[in-house]
């Protein structure tokens, strides 16, 4: 498949894991499959006294048979093991070689899972590891070289986004897919027939931006709502999906109780809705759900220690995003349009729970006041105000 040939691309993460490897033992970069954990990894250790094993490579595996001997042999070089859910059984290793020698910055583990779908990681190593979370590409990352059109369209993994064209960045998504469904699952430990899961798949991308409706889905699906809580949580701790909870708060509103799901990669999206090309995309009818999900993970990229929900009342006002940090409150709409409008409904909210600052986020290419309390942004408008803030 043909990929455009591009220079390293900086990732915003660096900074955060020079800081973890100096603190930690052991540090990890837990994030989606072909994201870029591998690149990152050896780009920042590039010209450091490290040794990098693949643990999906069949020699490199070898090598870990007796990982005393291992051990010894490279104790004063950094390891960084790629793929450590391939071996979760390594972590209680792990932990007995890091406690014989805790000096920071000795282990760098990738893996394409979250730490409660590994659960080692969290039960074998607390105390011992920092845990960082790489999403693919986000807009701040690329926005010097690639459009928000192109990024929007084919989502942030590495080799859609730098594809030579749109009918190859739509391939290399269906490979993908494909992928992720018929070895990555199995590989995880879970025995599920592949079209079973590629149907949920595509009826999850019809719900993309909308409040989740289990009884509903797992009909459509056919699909028991317990066996779909548990497929929503394998697609959760893959990071293919995000499960947006509401906001809980005091005020006597009847609010809607249930989350709203996104899938996290606005490319994928658009393959399971079969949305090839941008003209597509702007005649849509989940063209606003689709800018909403896109906007939300570069957002949430911009607040990582915010805590993110949503507000929705049973007459339906609704706030697509809400962060919440330290009795602060930020508001967030989204619409995908050149002329953003604030519905009835925000002004009522925005009445009812004076946030500290809200935003119009669309497409627009300037950044302007849209009421006293109201200010219309893209998302690039926003990173520069959280660097002022």
């Amino acid at each position: 498949m043909a990929v455009s040939k591009e220079r390293y691309i900086a990732r915003r993460d660096e900074v955060r894991l020079a800081q973890a490897l100096q603190r930690s033992p052991a540090t990890a970069i837990l994030g989606p499959r072909q994201c870029g954990k591998s690149t990152l990894a050896r780009e920042f250790l590039r010209g450091k006294d490290a040794v990098f094993l693949d643990l999906q490579n069949r020699t490199d595996r070898n090598k870990l048979n007796e990982p005393e001997l291992f051990f010894d042999e490279y104790r004063s070089q950094l390891i960084c093991l790629d793929e450590i859910q391939q071996i979760p059984e390594f972590f209680s290793v792990l932990r007995s070689e890091i406690d014989k020698d805790r000096r920071a910055g000795r282990f760098l583990l990738l893996g394409s899972a979250s730490r409660d779908l590994l659960r080692q990681s969290n039960e074998t190593l607390a105390g011992r590891i920092s845990l960082l979370e790489l999403t693919p590409f986000l807009y701040q990352e690329i926005q010097a070289i690639k459009s928000q059109r192109d990024h929007w369209l084919r989502g942030g993994f590495p080799q859609s986004l730098l594809a030579a064209d749109d009918a190859n960045s739509f391939a290399w998504r269906e490979d993908f897919i494909s992928t992720f469904l018929e070895r990555d699952i199995p590989a995880l430990g879970f025995s599920i027939p592949a079209p079973v899961f590629a149907r949920l798949w595509r009826i999850l991308a019809h719900y993309h931006g909308q409040t989740l409706n289990y009884s509903k889905v797992a009909q459509a699906a056919g699909l028991a709502v317990k066996t779909l809580k548990q497929y929503l949580y394998i697609l959760q701790q893959t990071y293919m999906i995000r499960l947006l909870a509401p906001m809980e708060n005091n005020l006597k509103k009847r609010l809607i109780k249930s989350p709203k799901l996104y899938l996290r990669d606005s490319g994928i999206a658009h393959n399971l809705l079969d949305i090839d090309t941008y003209a597509d995309l702007l005649g849509s009818p989940y063209i606003g759900a689709s800018w909403e999900g896109y906007s939300i993970e570069n957002v949430l990229s911009l607040f990582p220690r915010w805590r993110p929900s949503y507000v929705r009342t049973a007459n339906g006002a609704e706030v697509d995003l809400v962060l919440e940090r330290a009795g602060k409150r930020l508001f967030f709409e989204f619409k995908a349009s050149k002329s953003p409008t604030a519905s009835r409904g925000f002004y009522q909210l925005l009445q009812a729970f004076k946030p500290d600052f809200c935003w119009l986020v669309a497409p627009v290419e300037d950044s302007y006041p849209y009421s006293e309390a109201i200010r219309v942004a893209n998302v690039h408008h926003l990173q520069q105000w959280c660097a002022q803030h």
